[in-house]
């Protein structure tokens, strides 16, 4: 008997591009069974558009429920009939051959859940210097250690239900927590690089200071990476002792900020050609110090924001512990997509 494929996603407020994701939905080389699109109390047509699908026979079906991503993610999976879950996010378009290839290695019986991966899809000069600046390419992943994200994985609807799906007291790094849930059950993860999705990076400075600032509000609520941020408060601080001291000192501080900044002009470099000319790659190149800066100074910010919050708020922190004590028994060390 064959596998019943669902795809899913959650979404709010998202009518300017709902339309571009439901078209790669339906346009994939191996279709979904039936396509689930929880509405979470959207204010815009972004419920209408998808209706408008639904009324001349595509295979979708609209819910709606949640407050945040997990609990519209987890309404999304309960009202889906399919044996294999493909989750994905709204603002992203779908590589036409993802689903078939995320979705192959559940098939064979080769694991409970698979990770795919995504590439930026930048519009401007700033959207393709943080692209290749904050994301990674997919031959710098470790693949036994890659953590999926929400926008591209499948696991089988037993794992979500094993670990009672994405934790909901979580308004950012649910699918991180979610991930090492399953692990923590016994789930067998795999990577699948080639199962893409297309991403819009921040438009501007302003939106991806936002972006990381919530980030890292997150991992501080949900006790993730506590060694990563606390290095981060310890490179800047010696950076600004290094400045302070002039000299020699500011020519190993130049040294070390090329080496932090060499990756990100690496990926530029391999973009060259690809569509992009010789003065967008310079262009990007020189961004890149100052998203580095901007991004590390958002997630110093939001961190100590994020303590604050669990601090002055006992319902998280209760609901956090309740949680850790069910589902996580060991410390996160693993693998980002993201150029933390």
């Amino acid at each position: 008997m064959a596998l019943k494929i669902s795809l899913v996603c959650t979404v709010r407020d998202e009518a300017d591009n709902i339309t571009q994701l439901l078209e790669s939905m339906i346009g994939q080389s191996r279709p979904a069974d039936e396509i689930v699109i929880n509405d979470c109390n959207s204010h815009d047509d972004t419920a209408l558009i998808v209706q408008s699908y639904i009324d001349v026979g595509y295979p979708i079906r609209l819910v709606k429920g949640g407050y945040n991503i997990p609990s519209g993610r987890n309404n999304a999976i309960f009202h889906a009939s399919g044996d294999i879950i493909a989750c994905t996010d709204a603002g992203l378009l779908l590589d036409r051959h993802w689903l078939r290839r995320i979705i192959a290695p559940l098939i064979k019986d080769e694991s409970d859940v698979a990770g795919g991966f995504f590439r930026p899809l930048p519009r401007s000069v700033f959207e393709l210097a943080l692209g290749n600046t904050n994301y990674r390419d997919a031959d710098e992943i470790d693949g036994a250690k890659f953590l999926p994200f929400g926008k591209s994985v499948a696991f089988t609807k037993f794992a979500w239900e094993r670990v009672s799906g994405y934790p909901e007291w979580a308004t950012h790094c649910e699918d991180v927590l979610y991930d090492l849930a399953l692990q923590n059950a016994g789930m067998r993860f795999v990577f699948v690089e080639n199962a893409i999705v297309h991403f819009q990076p921040r438009a501007n400075l302003r939106q991806f200071a936002r972006q990381y600032y919530l980030y890292a509000r997150g991992d501080a609520v949900a006790g993730l990476w506590p060694r990563r941020h606390a290095i981060r408060y310890a490179v800047y601080g010696g950076a600004l002792v290094l400045a302070s001291l002039g000299g020699l000192a500011w020519l190993l501080l130049a040294i070390c900020i090329g080496g932090y900044c060499l990756m990100p002009c690496v990926r530029l470099w391999r973009r060259f050609g690809e569509g992009v000319n010789g003065w967008q790659t310079v262009a990007a190149m020189g961004l890149v110090p100052w998203l580095r800066v901007v991004g590390d100074l958002a997630k110093m910010v939001g961190y100590v924001a994020g303590w604050v919050r669990l601090a002055q708020n006992p319902i998280i922190r209760r609901e956090r512990e309740d949680w850790m004590k069910a589902h996580l028994a060991v410390a996160p060390s693993h693998s980002s997509a993201t150029g933390d």
